[in-house]
């Protein structure tokens, strides 16, 4: 699989992400569900935001390691919240964990007026091998 980085500018690598991924040669492509903090018996996390957003990017972790494909073969990164100031006041946490997996991928956020249950994030992603 080969990926390619397409930049037209310099100011989207402060904010950890890219303006698109060429991909090519690619061995399989994995769909992932919004992945949300619910818990492995399926119960909804209450938490705030910080808190959800580490057990959002735990599960989409799981979710990719169990399909046997790799996080920083992300490719596409949607992310939905319900209160976009109170995740952008914990962007760090996913800016880290970007950075920590080597990911360079597209993303989308969007501000949601609600989410299933309690939840205040979701999280969608689009993998290549």
């Amino acid at each position: 699989m080969e990926k390619r980085v397409i930049n037209p500018w310099k100011w989207q690598d402060a904010r950890n992400y890219v303006q698109a991924v060429d991909v090519s040669n690619a061995k399989g492509t994995l769909y992932v569900s919004g992945q949300t903090a619910i818990d492995d018996d399926g119960i909804s996390s209450n938490a705030d935001m910080r808190t959800q957003l580490i057990k959002t990017l735990e599960n989409v972790e799981k979710v990719i390691h169990d399909a046997d494909y790799e996080l920083k073969n992300i490719v596409r990164l949607n992310i939905y919240a319900t209160d976009s100031a109170s995740l952008f006041e914990n962007f760090d946490v996913l800016q880290n964990w970007i950075q920590k997996n080597e990911i360079k991928q597209s993303s989308t956020v969007l501000e949601v007026k609600s989410l299933f249950e309690t939840l205040k994030v979701e999280l969608e992603a689009t993998v290549v091998k």
